[in-house]
């Protein structure tokens, strides 16, 4: 199967050091990216299962899985660890997830052209079998997970709303911070229309 949690081979390498290191603090690896430029960076997105983390967790991972890191040495040059929450417009790096947010915007790529196109964006539809269900212009349709070379969800006004009012439900945002936010958000719906 496709993994979009760590695509590259380095990725997997380092997901398979990360991964029980993050799964014995009890959050899942969400992806890892070793990414190259000025500098390297070695990106980490983790979650509790319920979705969130704060960021006093993220510093606790990045000390932990830096530790690891220090022993088995897989990186050969510097880098810098980034480890974070994988944010409001999410990747979708695993088939649970495209359930998890049925009925939010999401694009999708695909590695090979699969009707003249490698880019789709609608509304997700869920999973059935091996297959991510997305509706777009034309209707609803099916691609198979391992043909997936990315996948994000797309920030709109109801994503945020839902993302939000699972965190005030959480306890982690009071009544106060949600009202400002709505009110914001209705305002801005007020005045594109």
């Amino acid at each position: 199967m496709n993994d979009l949690v760590a695509k590259a081979a380095i990725d997997r390498r380092l997901a398979e050091i990360i991964t029980p290191v993050i799964e014995d603090m009890g959050f899942e690896l969400v992806r890892v990216r070793l990414m190259s430029g000025k500098q390297t960076t070695l990106q980490i997105m983790a979650q509790k299962p319920d979705g969130t983390i704060e960021v006093d967790e993220c510093a606790r991972i990045s000390t932990e899985v830096s530790a690891t890191l220090d022993v088995e040495d897989p990186i050969l040059d510097a880098y810098a660890l980034e480890v974070s929450s994988p944010g409001i417009d999410r990747p979708l790096t695993r088939l649970k997830d495209f359930d998890l947010w049925q009925g939010h915007e999401a694009k999708i790529e695909t590695t090979e052209m699969i009707d003249g196109r490698r880019r789709f964006k609608g509304e997700l539809a869920g999973v059935e079998d091996e297959e991510v269900l997305i509706t777009i212009e034309e209707g609803t349709i099916g691609l198979k997970f391992d043909w997936l070379s990315d996948a994000k969800l797309v920030l709109t006004d109801e994503l945020i709303r839902e993302v939000l009012k699972g965190r005030k439900d959480a306890g982690q945002i009071d009544e106060t911070q949600f009202d400002e936010v709505e009110t914001i958000i209705d305002g801005q719906e007020e005045g594109s229309e």
